[in-house]
């Protein structure tokens, strides 16, 4: 895992918009609340799924590492 997991998300939407993590510049706690994907992810023996929505992509995060954008896999975070 990155620093966190939030810090992953960032890095994997900005990846598939063919940018640097610095240059996303949509606040992603306006859209999901990422203390809420903090928690998830200290749940190592759980099995979850998030997903949420931000301007022009969908996002998911899954217990086992994946984070997609759009469907498409972009990072693992754990």
């Amino acid at each position: 895992m990155g620093q966190s997991p939030v810090v992953d998300v960032v890095r994997a939407i900005a990846d598939s918009k063919g940018i640097e993590p610095d240059e996303f510049d949509t606040p992603l706690q306006e859209y999901i609340d990422t203390e809420a994907i903090q928690l998830l992810a200290s749940h190592d023996t759980a099995s979850w799924t998030l997903s949420f929505e931000l301007p022009n992509h969908n996002v998911t995060v899954t217990s086992d590492g994946l984070i997609l954008v759009d469907g498409a896999r972009e990072e693992i975070w754990a």
